[in-house]
C-alpha cells in the first residue's frame, strides 16, 4: 500500500511516520518547503518525544519521502489546519479545500480519501462534493449507496501532544464513512498500526464526536477558570478549594490557567456554535469565559505595576499552550506576552525552553527571549505555563518582586 498524506505538521508527520514504520510507503505533502527539506534529511521540524527516531529510520529505509506536490497512491489522508476566521469565529475550510483539489487529479478507481482535520459537521461531504466536481469520471462515495469508485471517510485524531507516538497506536479511533463501505475501507487502513478499537459510524457523527470531545474539555476548563475569578474576588485560594472539593467521590474539577490554547480545544467548540448558534449556549459561554481569561491575567499585571508604583520589568514564563511542548498555536500565553510587550515597550521578556526563536506574532513588540535565571530577577514574574524546567525551580522572591502564578505552581 502507498499513502499520500497532505499536511506534515503535529498530526500529519507522526501519522506518516507511524505508517512508514509499519511497512507502508508514504509520500508526505506540505506547502512548507523548510519542513519538506528537513524531513527528507531524516530530521523533524517539530518537537514530539519519540518522533525523531521514527522519521530518521523511515527516511533511511526509503519508506517516507516529503514533497510539495501530491502523487498517485492507494489512499490519501488530509491532515491540514482548520482555523477560524477572525472575530466571527467562522470555520476556515480553505486548507481542506485546497488539499482536496491537490489530490483530485491523482485519484483512480479503488482509492480511499480520509479527512483527519478537525472540521465542522458536513466537511467530509464537502470534500466529496469537490472531488465529484473535479473528477466526474469517477463515482465518489455517497450516503445513498455502497456502490462507488472512491471511498471517502472522516477519522479525527485523538492524541495528546507529548504522547502522540504512543496514543496514535493505543487510542481507540472513530472512523466515519460517507457510506458503510467507506468506513470499512478506512478502518482497514488504520488497522495497519492501531491497537485500539476502530469504531465505525457515519461521517457526520464522527465529525461531531471530535467537536464534542473537545467542547466537553472546554466547558470543564471554563468552570475552573470561572472559579479562579470568583475566588480571587472573595480572597480564596482556588487551588486549595479545588483540591478540597475533589475529595468528593463524584467531583473532579480541573485546574485553572491563563486561558485555553492549542489547535483543538480553543477552536473546535466554535465549529459547533457556528452551525447551531441558537442551541449551543453552554458551549458558547464556556468559550467566552476561556477567551476572556487572558485579559484578566493582563489586568493582574497592571494591578501589580500600580502596587509597585515604579518602572517594572515583566517576565512571562512559558509561551506554549501546554507544558513541555513547543506548540504555540492559539496559546493564551502568546497573546498575553504580546499584548503586554506592546503596552509596556522594552519592559517585557519571556522564557520558553522549547523554542529557540520567537514567531512572527512578536515582530515589532520588543519582546525578547531570556533564560529562566534572568527572568526570575524581574520585578513582576508572570508564570503562564508549568514546564518541567519551571517545576524543578524553587524560587525565593524578595519583597520587591510580585509573582502572578496562573498555574498554582509556586504558591506558598
Amino acid at each position: 500500500m502507498k499513502l499520500c498524506i497532505c499536511g506534515l505538521g503535529y498530526i500529519g508527520l507522526p501519522t506518516a511516520a507511524m505508517f512508514a514504520s509499519h511497512g507502508v510507503s508514504v509520500h508526505g505533502v506540505d506547502v512548507n518547503v523548510h519542513a519538506v527539506e528537513t524531513i527528507n534529511k531524516g530530521m523533524i521540524h517539530i518537537v514530539e518525544p519519540g518522533l525523531g527516531e521514527v522519521v530518521r529510520q523511515a527516511v533511511k529505509e526509503n519508506m517516507l519521502r516529503a514533497s510539495t506536490e501530491a502523487c498517485e497512491a492507494d489512499a490519501f489522508i488530509i491532515c491540514v489546519p482548520t482555523p477560524f476566521k477572525g472575530e466571527s469565529h467562522e470555520p476556515d475550510l480553505s486548507y481542506v479545500e485546497s488539499a482536496t483539489a491537490e489530490i483530485a487529479p491523482f485519484l483512480r478507481k479503488g482509492n480511499t480519501v480520509i479527512l483527519e482535520s478537525t472540521s465542522p459537521v458536513g466537511t467530509t461531504e464537502r470534500v466529496a462534493e469537490i472531488l465529484r466536481e473535479m473528477r466526474p469520471d469517477l463515482v465518489m462515495a455517497s450516503e445513498n449507496t455502497d456502490e462507488c469508485d472512491v471511498f471517502i471517510a472522516y477519522c479525527p485524531e485523538r492524541v495528546l501532544p507529548g504522547r502522540i507516538m504512543t496514543e496514535l497506536v493505543d487510542n481507540d479511533r472513530i472512523v466515519g464513512g460517507i457510506n458503510r463501505v467507506s468506513a470499512d475501507k478506512a478502518s482497514d487502513i488504520y488497522a495497519v498500526f492501531v491497537k485500539g478499537e476502530l469504531l465505525r459510524t457515519n461521517a457526520r457523527t464522527a465529525e461531531m464526536s471530535k467537536l464534542t470531545e473537545n467542547s466537553f474539555r472546554d466547558v470543564n476548563i471554563a468552570f475552573a477558570n470561572e472559579l479562579s475569578l470568583i475566588c480571587d474576588r472573595l480572597n480564596i485560594d482556588v487551588w486549595e478549594l479545588i483540591a478540597l472539593a475533589n475529595h468528593h467521590p463524584r467531583v473532579n474539577i480541573l485546574n485553572p490557567g491563563p486561558g485555553v490554547g492549542g489547535h483543538c480545544i480553543a477552536v473546535d467548540p466554535w465549529f459547533i456554535v457556528s452551525r447551531t448558534p441558537d442551541l449551543a449556549r453552554i458551549i458558547h459561554t464556556a468559550r467566552l469565559v476561556n477567551d476572556g481569561k487572558p485579559e484578566w491575567v493582563k489586568q493582574q499585571v497592571r494591578n501589580a505595576i500600580a502596587k509597585l508604583n515604579r518602572h517594572c520589568n515583566i517576565a512571562c514564563l512559558g509561551l506554549a499552550f501546554k507544558p513541555d511542548i513547543d506548540d504555540l498555536r492559539e496559546s493564551p500565553s502568546v497573546f498575553i506576552a504580546r499584548d503586554l510587550a506592546k503596552e509596556y515597550p522594552g519592559c517585557v521578556m519571556a522564557v520558553e525552553p522549547n523554542i529557540t526563536e520567537l514567531p512572527e506574532i512578536f515582530d515589532g513588540t520588543g519582546l525578547r527571549l531570556v533564560s529562566a535565571e534572568e527572568a526570575l530577577k524581574a520585578d513582576i514574574i508572570l508564570l503562564l505555563v508549568d514546564h518541567r524546567e519551571f517545576r524543578s525551580i524553587s524560587p525565593d522572591f524578595d519583597e520587591k518582586q510580585i509573582l502572578i502564578d496562573t498555574r498554582g505552581l509556586w504558591r506558598k
